[in-house]
């Protein structure tokens, strides 16, 4: 039996279909077919006689529906980074047919990542976090319709910072003392009901998530997570939602490259040239983790609300807590003293990954061990 290997270039209404074989030089077969799952199976199935599939196409946003049906239908599919696909650079095409030729290639090389499949139950839950900072980046948005339409009719408030509750109260006051025409008072009151609209949704998905962070799957990881600071139950379930088995990770260095958290480099010869990191990896991760790295810019100390969310947790997690406020905030100040805040806080955020790395796996090998 022949071993069979497919390049999938995945659209919404098509998918480009290389088959290469194991020992041939050219693909064997190159086919546009319409992206309706019966026509798809039909197709495999009868290559499926010949021999063993083995087929492959790109994370995007035709997400993981094929690969489940696929393996429903007995054939092994992996999905593969985008980002880790060798190029050549001297190469200026690009068209589906060329696209799936090479995916099928280099997937019979050895030479693609594949990533790992959430479950469906997995992908709802992250879904559902990933919307709530939909609603969030919402919300920044429509305070930024607000303040600039203001500005373009010349009224700024000059008493202090934005969005405070004194500012909240001077913007009704601007519609309850008639101080804007009539027609800029209907803007702006169109402007604060969607605003507010926008809160009010955002809270309801945080009352969910807060739920769903006390169920089995995740309540002793998000319990773990919460012990950090700079670390509540949002940040710890984008956390444990985005990254799901942190075993697949086998050291520190691993984690922090999937998230984007590393520095690009440019060497040759004797010469090392480091850059910016290389934001490669997880964006929503690597968002919040740079927000929670901020924190530790204070002086280490045990405020009550992270006391409530570390009673009850093990002393080996709590003392790398206390070790990581420490350490990070050492951090912090020496690298804020010669560069930027924000370089100081990408830095931080690199370094607890270590410890949330260290973390996590001490409560895999414990579930591993109640297993036994």
């Amino acid at each position: 039996m022949s071993i069979f290997f497919c390049g999938m270039d995945v659209h919404k209404e098509s998918v480009m279909v290389a088959v290469l074989e194991a020992e041939g030089a050219e693909p064997q077969r190159v086919e546009r077919l319409p992206n309706e799952l019966a026509k798809l199976e039909r197709f495999f199935s009868k290559l499926a006689r010949r021999g063993e599939v083995r087929a492959c196409y790109e994370a995007s946003g035709a997400g993981y529906v094929l690969h489940r049906d696929m393996t429903t239908w007995g054939h092994h599919c992996e999905i593969v980074a985008p980002s880790l696909i060798p190029i050549r650079p001297g190469e200026r095409r690009k068209h589906d047919r060329r696209d799936a030729i090479q995916l099928a290639r280099m997937y019979r090389a050895g030479e693609l990542v594949s990533i790992r499949i959430p479950s469906e139950a997995e992908e709802r839950v992250r879904d559902l976090v990933r919307c709530r900072q939909v609603f969030q980046r919402e919300i920044l948005r429509s305070r930024h319709y607000i303040l600039k339409f203001l500005r373009r009719r010349g009224v700024v408030y000059r008493q202090g910072s934005h969005w405070t509750l004194r500012h909240r109260g001077w913007l009704k006051s601007l519609l309850d003392d008639g101080q804007l025409e009539a027609q800029d008072a209907i803007v702006l009151a169109e402007y604060l009901a969607l605003m507010e609209y926008k809160v009010h949704r955002r809270d309801e998905l945080d009352g969910r998530i807060e739920k769903l962070a006390l169920s089995p799957p995740y309540k002793e990881a998000v319990e773990r997570l919460r012990c950090f600071r700079g670390i509540k139950t949002l940040t710890a379930m984008v956390l444990v939602t985005e990254i799901g088995d942190w075993r697949r990770f086998n050291s520190p260095s691993q984690l922090m490259s999937y998230l984007g958290l590393i520095p690009s480099e440019h060497s040759s010869g004797s010469n090392q040239r480091r850059g910016r990191i290389t934001k490669a990896g997880n964006s929503y991760c690597r968002h919040v983790l740079v927000q929670a790295a901020w924190s530790y810019r204070h002086r280490p100390h045990l405020g009550p609300a992270l006391k409530k969310r570390q009673r009850g947790q093990p002393p080996t997690v709590i003392s790398q807590s206390w070790k990581a406020q420490h350490r990070l905030h050492r951090l912090y100040g020496r690298i804020a003293f010669k560069k930027v805040p924000q370089v100081a806080a990408v830095a931080v955020a690199r370094e607890m990954v270590g410890f949330l790395w260290a973390t996590m796996r001490e409560l895999d090998a414990e579930r591993s061990t109640k297993v036994a």
